[in-house]
């Protein structure tokens, strides 16, 4: 595993204010960009393995989605189709790139590069997201989430005195809990929080998870976004879910079934919906996607 590097924090101005951005800067002037997109209640940081690989080679873009971390204090309206628009404003700023996503920021690189950012989309990196999910039990999307993302939720609205409080909730977390002692991982749960101590909290707000959740959760939508993709895509899927063990979110199956011309599904063995972003191999199968995307 390469060495990880300490990005730079920037920020580009987007509607309602300023969205914070992790830039791992190119070894020279003209680099291939790539953008990171985060999942529904993560942040840029999360990506931190991935970024070390590419780094160097490429310009590393990795936002704070709008209600998250840096950019917790942007305001609605929220959604994809106002994360798409803010995705259209960083490809402005640092120019075309191989759009990843992780989770929920593999359905907003989607609907960017079927929408506002269509022609500003150089290749797709689809992890473990993108393509509709399974159904979830419940009658509104607060139940639905809730069968989906499991305990991850249980940390919103609640106070922890200090940082070690926070890595000792998520340690019994089946996907999480590996990997809290990792510093990189360490890291990304840090950027989760703020406020001062004894009471630190995270920074994410249940109303964009709400609307980001019914959006991502709409299958109809998320199709016709997949369908109308102007450059292929390829989705790297874990066999194990967010409780990690099988089915994941995706099998060959499922996929097949969705019937998508220019996606092709690639399985990234031994992973769950996050390791595949952390362990070697999945940072393996995601940094050489994005390099295959850039040509």
């Amino acid at each position: 595993m390469t060495a990880l590097r300490d990005p730079e924090l920037t920020s580009v101005p987007v509607t309602g204010g300023d969205l914070a951005v992790l830039r791992w800067a190119p070894d020279a002037p003209g680099a291939p960009v790539v953008l990171l997109l985060h999942g529904i209640t993560s942040n840029g940081m999360v990506w931190a393995r991935v970024a070390a690989e590419l780094a160097g080679r490429f310009e590393v873009v990795a936002p704070d989605l709008r209600g998250r971390a840096g950019s917790a204090e942007l305001p609605g309206p929220y959604g994809l189709a106002a994360h798409a628009a803010d995705v259209a404003a960083l490809l402005d700023r640092f120019g075309d790139a191989v759009v990843a996503g992780h989770s929920m920021g593999a359905f907003v690189a989607c609907r960017a590069a079927a929408g506002p950012a269509r022609y500003r989309v150089r290749g797709l990196v689809l992890v473990d997201g993108g393509l509709p999910f399974p159904p979830q039990p419940g009658d509104h999307v607060g139940e639905q989430l809730t069968g989906l993302l499991g305990s991850t939720l249980d940390r919103l609205g609640r106070t922890f005195p200090d940082l070690a409080a926070v890595r000792a909730f998520w340690a019994p977390h089946p996907t999480v809990g590996p990997w809290v002692d990792v510093p990189s991982v360490a890291a990304f749960l840090a950027r989760d929080v703020v406020g001062a101590a004894p009471a630190l909290r995270s920074s994410v707000r249940p109303e964009p998870v709400l609307d980001d959740g019914a959006d991502l959760l709409a299958a109809e939508q998320v199709l016709e976004a997949a369908a109308d993709l102007p450059v292929p895509a390829t989705v790297l899927w874990a066999p194990r879910g967010m409780t990690d063990v099988p089915p994941g979110l995706y099998d060959e199956q499922r996929l097949a079934a969705f019937g998508l011309p220019g996606i092709t599904a690639v399985p990234v063995a031994d992973t769950n919906h996050d390791s595949i972003v952390w362990a070697s191999h999945g940072v393996t199968a995601i940094s050489d996607a994005v390099r295959a995307a850039a040509g």
